[in-house]
């Protein structure tokens, strides 16, 4: 009995203790990589506002500011690979030129949202992912491995009608 006991109180404080784990870091100099650049980009009041569906053009690193639609009108060229949590989510798309040579891309956003990246048709596997709470202008950045040819760039589960974005070079 008295085990018993013991084992239920230590799944409730483990249970407790999970959240606590999963939580973001807080601040700007949380992110696993430096950001400084992007954030400055995300921040700027010179940040160009693009339509979703408009098109980017490089040299990188280059930010926008991109206005949104719901998810439903949104016409995204592929489907998210992740579901959207948020009911009334937006979301929407830019084409990006090809970049000057093959590498690892930096996709940073400046509020929360899912980030998908399409390139010859195909959905192109996210590689490490960095994210903080409490950092004016920047929330996520995540690396993608692309060809020097064209790719899109989807964004979905957003709260707002707008988000800001930069595109840089690893």
């Amino acid at each position: 009995m008295k085990s018993a006991i013991i084992l239920l109180v230590g799944g409730a404080i483990a249970a407790l203790a999970v959240p606590a784990l999963a939580q973001e870091p807080v601040g700007c100099d949380k992110f696993k990589w430096p950001l400084d650049t992007e954030r400055a980009m995300l921040t700027s009041p010179d940040t160009p506002a693009v339509a979703s569906g408009a098109s980017v053009k490089p040299p990188l690193p280059v930010a926008v500011a991109v206005t949104l639609l719901p998810l439903a009108d949104a016409k995204l060229p592929m489907a998210p690979e992740r579901a959207p949590r948020l009911p009334a989510s937006f979301a929407g798309f830019v084409e990006v030129a090809a970049p000057p040579q093959a590498g690892t891309y930096r996709i940073s956003l400046s509020s929360e949202a899912w980030i998908d990246v399409v390139q010859a048709g195909h959905l192109v596997k996210a590689g490490p992912h960095s994210g903080a709470t409490g950092c004016e202008g920047l929330r996520k950045s995540v690396k993608f491995d692309l060809a020097a040819e064209p790719f899109v760039v989807q964004l979905s589960n957003v709260a707002k009608d707008s988000i800001r974005m930069a595109i840089s070079a690893d």
